[in-house]
Order: structure tokens, then sequence, then C-alpha cells
């Protein structure tokens, strides 16, 4: 009698399981169709993709936003990776377990799960008025950095924690030093799962906007690429000019209204940015499959 009811409360709750995992998985699956469906005619379209904005009339792109997105993620990227990876590596491998140690790693949590708009007044504080930076590409980088680095150490941190102790004690058996250890041994292990994590948090940074609002602007001036004067305003790599990025252009054209085909470039917007966040998503899953294949390959 008790297993007989045993094996009816696993199918119940079996059963309430998939539902859920179904029904999750249905409601995803409808809200990312409704906004591809939604932009696909602007999406697609190379005019829309490479255009300028435009306020007061139809036919407006976004060019200038794709492009400060892809390199405000670069940069962000290149600051906060080296210094996430250095933390991590630091507080996994060489930073004693005292009560210190794990404050620190508390404050790192809990920096990760602050709001992005907390991030990105501090930003406006401090290298937009503080340092007299202005909106500028700069202050949106680093203003990013702040928000990304929590998120990469903890990725790291959980990557490198991953590592069985027995690879650890063969390399130091073997003479090599523990700073020798961790580049050729354990930071090849952990690596699948680190490009992945990397990955996973540019599609995060990707489509922030709260922080950017308030340091890299909401303004993008029509960009010339054969420009290489960094002072100018209309050179793209210019990292002190005011640079709007996809997810502040939705924010911005929907808050003023101004823009005739509000709806059309807002979808349209939108489609791009949720088609680059999935394919970043696809990225670090093959990768992260690739990798793993390879290692145990070996």
């Amino acid at each position: 009698m008790a297993e007989q009811r045993a094996r009816t409360q696993d199918r119940i709750a079996t059963a309430v399981l998939t539902a859920i995992a179904v029904l999750t998985c249905l409601l995803l699956v409808a809200i990312i169709a409704k906004i591809i469906i939604s932009g696909a005619s602007k999406a697609f379209d190379l005019s829309f993709l490479t255009g300028k904005p435009q306020q007061f009339k139809e036919g407006g792109g976004i060019g200038p936003e794709l492009f400060n997105s892809f390199y405000l993620l670069l940069l962000t990227l290149l600051i906060s990776t080296p210094l996430s990876l250095g933390a991590a590596i630091f507080l996994v491998e060489y930073a004693p377990d005292n009560t210190f140690t794990r404050l620190v790693k508390t404050a790192i949590e809990v920096l990760s799960s602050l709001p992005s708009i907390v991030v990105g007044l501090f930003g406006f504080l401090l290298f937009v008025l503080s340092f007299g930076w202005g909106f500028s590409i700069i202050s949106g980088a680093l203003a990013l950095t702040m928000f990304n680095i929590p998120i990469l150490v903890r990725v790291i941190q959980q990557a490198l924690e991953a590592v069985s102790a027995e690879q650890r004690d063969a390399g130091l058996a073997l003479g090599l030093t523990r700073w020798e250890t961790t580049v050729h041994i354990l930071l090849p292990a952990a690596l699948p799962a680190i490009v992945t994590g990397v990955i996973l948090s540019a599609g995060r940074v990707f489509g922030e906007a709260a922080a950017l609002i308030y340091t890299a602007g909401q303004s993008a001036p029509a960009l010339d690429f054969l420009n290489f004067d960094v002072t100018s305003l209309s050179c793209p790599w210019n990292i002190w000019r005011p640079a709007e990025t996809l997810a502040v252009h939705i924010w911005k054209i929907n808050s003023e209204g101004v823009v005739p085909d509000l709806t059309m470039v807002s979808d349209g917007t939108a489609a791009v940015l949720l088609i680059c966040i999935l394919a970043f998503n696809l990225i670090a899953r093959l990768i992260s499959r690739r990798a793993s294949r390879k290692l145990a390959a070996e």
C-alpha cells in the first residue's frame, strides 16, 4: 500500500514538474517569437541595420547604435576580464581562508546582484561628474566593468573550484610552483567554463540600458569610419564621445515619442538586440560542448 502511494505521488510530482517546465518553455518561445516576428521586417533590412536614426521622419536606422553596442561590449570585456580573472585566481588559489576573505566573497556575491541603475548612478557621479569625462564611451565602459566584474569573478571562481584537488596536487608533486600549476593545469581545465561564463556575461552587458543612460548618454553622432581623428565626434573609435546603444535607443524613442514609425523602429531594434543575445548564448553552448569533448578525448 505504501509502495503504491509512493508511486502515485511520484507520478503526480513528475506530471506537475513537467507541466511547469513545458509552460515555461512555451512562454519563453512565445516571447521570443513575438519579438522577432514583430521586428523581422526591420531586423533583416540592411538599410535599417546600417542607416542613421531619425527623429521627426520615417525610415531611420540603427547603424551607430549597433556599432556602439559592440564597441562598448568589446571595451568592457577588455577591461573586466583580466581583472576578474586575476581576482578569482587570487581568491581561489592564494587568499587565506579567513574572515576577511569570506567577507570579500560575500561582498562579490552581493555586488553581482546589485541593480544596474545603482551602478549607473554611481558611474554618473564618479566618471561623468567627478572625473569630468561627461557622457562618453569610456564612462559607459567603466560603469559596465563595475557591473560585470562581480559576475565574472564569481563565474571564474566556480570554474576554478570545480577542478579536482588531485590535479592541483599532481602539479605540485611534479615540482611546479603554485603559479605554474595554476597557469598550466588549472586554467586549461577550467577554460571551457570560463569562456562560457564570459560569453554569457557579454550577452547581459550587451543588453544593458539603465547603467548606460547615465554614463554613455542618449545621443548617437553620425559615424565616419574613414575618420581616424580620435578627438572628433564622428570618429567611431573616439572613447570620449557619447554613445547611444541599442537598449538605450529602445528606451529613448519610446519615452520621447517623436519618431513617426516608432513601433516599427522599436520592434526592429528589439529583434536585433534579442538575436544578438541569442547568438551569444548559442556560441557559449557550442564552445562549451566542443571544449568538453576535446578535454574528454584527451
